[in-house]
Order: C-alpha cells, then structure tokens, then sequence
C-alpha cells in the first residue's frame, strides 16, 4: 500500500499541474524543479506517464467550467416531448480547435522520442522560460494602446486557428508553455487576451487527452501493468489537478480583465534563472 508521505506527495504535484498548466509559465519548468526536490516511490516508466496523465484532472476542469459552450447539443422541450437541437456555432468552434491542433499533433507524433531525449534538460526549458518570458513583455508593450481585432470566439476564423495551432508547435519544446505559446500567438494577431485564454483552453483538451492517451499506450506496450497503487495515484492526482485546476482557470480569466500578462513574463524569466542556478550547483 502507498503510505501517508507519498500521497502527500502526489497531492503537491497535482497542484503544480493544476496551477501551471493554464497560467503561461510553463509547467515543465515547475516540473522540472519539483522532482528534483520531490521524489516520488515508482518507477520511472510509470512516472513519465503519471506527469501526463494528472493533465487529464487538468482538462476535466475545462470541460466543467465552459460545459455550455462545448457541448454541441440542446435539450428542448417542444409540445411536451424532449427534443435534441444541435448548436451549429459549437460545431464549428470544435472544427476549428481541431485544425488548430493538427500542426502540434503531426510534429508531436513525428518527434516525441527525439523532443525528449535532446531537449529535455534543464537548460534548455530555462532558455525558453527566459526568451518567452522577454516576448510576453515585448508583445504587451507593443500592443498596450491597440484594440483587439478579435473579441469573440466566433471571430476566430479557421485560418486564424490555423495559426495559432502553428504556435502551439513551438509548445513541444520543453519550457515553452503551451499555454503560453498559443496565447502569446493569438496576441500577436489581433486576438484578445479573454478570448486568446478561453480558445487556449479548448485547444488542450484533444492535445492533452491525445498525449496522455499515447503515453498510456507506449507505457502498457512496453510491458507495464497499472496495478490497485498506481490506480490510486492515478486517482489522486488526477482529482487534485481538477480542482486546484478550476481555481486556476477562474483566477486567470479574472486577473486578464485588469491586467496584462507581463507579469507572468517577468515571473518566468525569474523562474529561469532559477533553474540555471540549480543545474550550476546540481541540484538538478
């Protein structure tokens, strides 16, 4: 049986997940320098795939909060019987998270193995922490006195989710954010910061739910069997990372109202030094 400490462990990791997936800080980078200070009791085949695994406690959140404006489907009521209607609008906002996930999608699939064996390392998820952290500052300086082109999610256009799925792309090298990649790039061509966050947050739920998807099937194929402790992990993380998850996503949406997203860019650039500085003294 897993003991008190570890569960203790899962939780703190859950939290992470649920915090730094939405906001644009990239939660690799928190990852990173959680694992190095937290080290949990499994193997390491199992681990990689429980650290893709609680994102799906992460995208539950999503599909909690935004319910309305996923589920393509209506119940009316109509001469006392109940009949379906389907949202035209919903079908195409689906149409266009699934364009704009194609580009990621190909090139994740084409480069998984070779992404994580040259360009998961410290150094290069505290370049990328630092260099998007400088652009969030940059982007929001440039457009501080624009309006924004596009305020509505049925303003974005396929070619415009086209390209932000091209931005996404730039999310598979690690410390990136896919959060942050896709929303700077939404900024950068008219988008505004509401509607560049509620469009970032759709666009996961086929990444993560195919990631996770993928790293299960490469983890039983290679001979793992999820037993009654990892269920419970599983489990554990994936309810921490939903809940702190919401709360995430509703502080988000509520700071961008009043607020830019230079903070976040300055907190990532901290954040890089930092683990700079632990790789230097090997921490990690």
């Amino acid at each position: 049986m897993i003991d008190f400490i570890e569960i203790l462990k899962i939780i703190f990791l859950g939290i992470v997940e649920g915090i730094t997936e939405w906001l644009p800080i990239s939660s690799t980078g928190h990852m990173i320098l959680v694992d190095a200070f937290v080290h949990l009791n499994m193997t390491e085949e199992f681990k990689e795939f429980f650290l893709v695994a609680i994102q799906l406690g992460a995208i539950m959140a999503v599909v909690f909060l935004y319910f309305k404006k996923l589920f393509p489907f209506e119940f009316k009521k109509v001469d006392g019987k109940t009949k379906i209607t389907s949202n035209k609008d919903t079908w195409m906002l689906w149409a266009k998270v699934l364009v704009a996930c194609l580009p990621a999608a190909i090139m994740g699939l084409l480069f998984d193995d070779l992404l994580d064996q040259y360009l998961y390392n410290p150094l290069t998820v505290a370049l990328m922490l630092i260099i998007y952290g400088i652009l969030f500052i940059i982007v929001e300086k440039r457009n501080k006195d624009k309006n924004s082109k596009i305020n509505t999610l049925k303003d974005i256009t396929f070619k415009t989710a086209a390209i932000i799925g091209v931005f996404q792309v730039l999310a598979l090298i690690p410390g990136t954010s896919r959060s942050g990649a896709t929303i700077l790039g939404a900024i950068l061509i008219g988008t505004s910061r509401d509607i560049a966050a509620e469009f970032t947050f759709f666009l996961a739920i086929p990444v993560m739910v195919g990631a996770s998807l993928y790293k299960l099937l490469k983890f039983v194929v290679g001979g793992a069997v999820i037993g009654a402790t990892e269920g419970i992990i599983l489990a554990v993380g994936l309810t921490t990372a939903f809940v702190v998850s919401i709360f995430a996503i509703k502080f988000l949406m509520n700071y961008i109202k009043k607020n830019d997203f230079k903070a976040f860019g300055i907190y990532r650039i901290i954040l890089g030094i930092l683990v700079i500085g632990a790789a230097i003294v090997g921490i990690i």
